[in-house]
């Protein structure tokens, strides 16, 4: 089917007169959208309790089958945007913004549709798969426009654009929170566990009412603060309440269509020859000193470079060492620092936590984007793997530090060092665009990068998977090292069996750390805070690895480079080359 022509690049080029600043706000808009994708975490307290609504009932999914729901949407993500790059700077952005509207819209709309019928493997379908497509498009559409429209200020460009997609996890959060409460209806109360006779079937709990049988869930007082919305401890009667999940995926599908859709016809090429006015282009020996090519590299050639490979394994250890510190950010605050500064960090303390994770995550894509054009993409580059190194390594200091001499010292030192840290995970993405653009020139970079978030998709998988086996691993040598400490026959009064079944407790859960540590001997050290070392140890060893990559990346040899401007224009434009020649956006 053809593409209607207006969507079409030769069809969205500037008029004379035409402000390039409508343009940012229209990629923020898109980024803002499709970034909300960092507030997915939201969605599973309801969506693990579609039935029993204020808890899980029998029929319920469970937390780990819909947790992996958004590494399908980043996997996604990367692969669509590599294979939709060449066709970005075949069709311009407002036919890629659209099409990424259709499936990011759409992809909520097919999750609602899993939600009512209870058919997981739609909502895996629906916002794993097509939202991640539509997430790949979304995210790439705006890049080499931004980049021929802000030639002098590319890392300030890209920088204005993905930052919104690190800000759309905090408008989107609290959106999703008040749309959830807003279409929440509690089930049937039944009463106090004591006035409701119950009875149980094939482990599941069933009460009568109204002359009939029908399927139950209890919540106990201590259950209660864990509701979506709380309520009355008791009986309630399942699949008579509604969690609201399924109505807030439509309401969000609809509202995100509508927005980026008007924002995809907001974009427009530059003309032909345009360039900002008052700037000049920087001579070729300040371009050689900055490592800025006035080149282009075809797509297809830029994969024959070694030049793209590094920055492929600088990016995805850039983001797996991000991901190391912010998937498990709340609960490494809540270990190191609740065991230590009880008073000080609660559930509330975290929560501020959290949201300042999206804040500075934010901030940090535009400030190191924008910084990058006045010290340079490499240098930028060396800062993000040096100081990253450097407060990676001074979180296991501090965690030794506040476990020996509690300090408020401490917990301003963790604070400071991890929120800088977001920052830098959010100004390599932010950066990567205009690094791309300097190495192998504007005309395929939207192409390029695409191909290269595929190192974003193996982020996605390798960094979780990196943080659950490692923490594991601590906690396993923890217990059995405090095991070997504790006296035999308190463990036996503790547990009610002995060391001999050390293995079957912890895996039933019955054995933790904190429990051995109320019967260890006075003296001992609470190995909690010190739970996250060998994960920020190995995040560290990542970034060194990056950074000699950074250090290795020289300019591209003059072979890769398209040699003649006839040639360009054919693999820009194709067949149609010799009708948008005339108006062309510039290089």
């Amino acid at each position: 089917m053809a593409i209607p022509r207006f969507l079409l690049k030769e069809s969205i080029v500037a008029p004379e007169g035409f402000s390039r600043w409508w343009v940012p706000p229209a990629s923020i808009a898109i980024h803002l959208c499709i970034g909300s994708v960092y507030a997915w975490s939201i969605f599973n307290p309801a969506l693990i309790r579609e039935f029993g609504v204020v808890t899980p009932a029998p029929g319920d999914w469970s937390l780990s089958s819909v947790v992996w729901i958004f590494s399908v949407a980043i996997v996604f993500l990367g692969l669509c945007a590599a294979l939709a790059g060449k066709w970005l700077e075949k069709v311009g952005p407002r036919c890629v913004g659209v099409t990424a509207a259709f499936c990011w819209g759409g992809g909520f709309v097919v999750g609602s549709l899993g939600i009512v019928t209870h058919q997981l493997w739609l909502v895996y379908l629906g916002y794993g798969v097509i939202g991640g497509c539509g997430l790949g498009l979304g995210y790439v559409s705006p890049v080499s426009t931004l980049i021929r429209w802000f030639p002098d200020r590319r890392g300030m460009a890209t920088g204005m654009a993905i930052m919104g997609f690190g800000g759309g996890a905090m408008i989107g959060a609290p959106l999703i929170d008040w749309l959830l409460h807003l279409y929440y209806v509690a089930p049937t109360y039944l009463g106090p566990i004591a006035d409701v006779d119950l009875t149980t079937q094939a482990g599941a709990q069933f009460a009568t009412v109204g002359g009939n049988l029908q399927e139950v869930v209890v919540v106990t007082a201590a259950e209660v603060p864990r509701m979506i919305v709380p309520g009355p401890e008791g009986v309630y009667v399942v699949g008579t309440g509604n969690t609201g999940a399924a109505m807030t995926f439509l309401t969000l599908g609809i509202g995100y269509f509508v927005v980026m859709i008007i924002a995809s016809f907001i974009y427009r090429m530059p003309r032909a020859g345009w360039q900002p006015a008052g700037w000049t282009p920087p001579s070729e020996e300040e371009s050689g000193r900055r490592m800025i090519t006035s080149g282009n590299v075809h797509i297809d050639q830029a994969l024959k470079t070694p030049q793209f490979w590094l920055l492929w394994i600088m990016l995805c250890f850039n983001v797996t060492a991000g991901i190391g510190v912010i998937g498990v950010a709340k609960t490494m605050m809540t270990e190191i620092f609740g065991t230590t500064l009880p008073g000080l960090v609660d559930g509330a303390f975290a929560a501020t936590y959290v949201l300042m994770i999206s804040v500075f995550n934010m901030v940090g894509r535009f400030f190191w984007a924008s910084t990058s054009d006045f010290i340079g993409r490499k240098n930028t580059y060396h800062c993000f793997f040096v100081l990253g190194t450097i407060l990676y390594l001074s979180i296991p200091f501090t965690a030794q530090a506040v476990s020996a001499s509690p300090a408020v010292i401490w917990l301003v030192v963790f604070y400071a060092a991890t929120m800088i840290i977001f920052t830098m995970y959010g100004g390599g993405f932010a950066t990567i665009p205009a690094y791309l653009a300097d190495v192998f020139g504007t005309m395929f970079v939207g192409g390029i990068h695409g191909r290269l978030l595929t190192a974003w998709s193996t982020a996605g998988v390798l960094g979780p998977f990196a943080i659950t086996y490692l923490r594991q691993m601590s906690i396993g040598n923890a217990i059995d090292d405090l095991a070997a400490k504790v006296d035999p026959q308190a463990f036996q009064q503790k547990f009610g069996a002995g060391l001999d079944q050390l293995d079957q407790l912890v895996a039933a859960n019955t054995v933790t750390v904190g429990r051995l540590m109320e019967i260890a001997p006075a003296g001992t050290v609470d190995p909690t805070p010190s739970l996250y070392n060998t994960t920020m140890y190995c995040m560290a060893a990542l970034l060194v690895i990056a950074f000699f990559a950074n250090v290795a990346l020289r300019p591209v040899k003059p072979h890769h480079f398209m040699e003649t401007e006839p040639e360009r224009e054919q693999e820009r434009y194709g067949a149609d080359a010799a009708v948008v020649g005339r108006r062309a956006p510039a290089e």
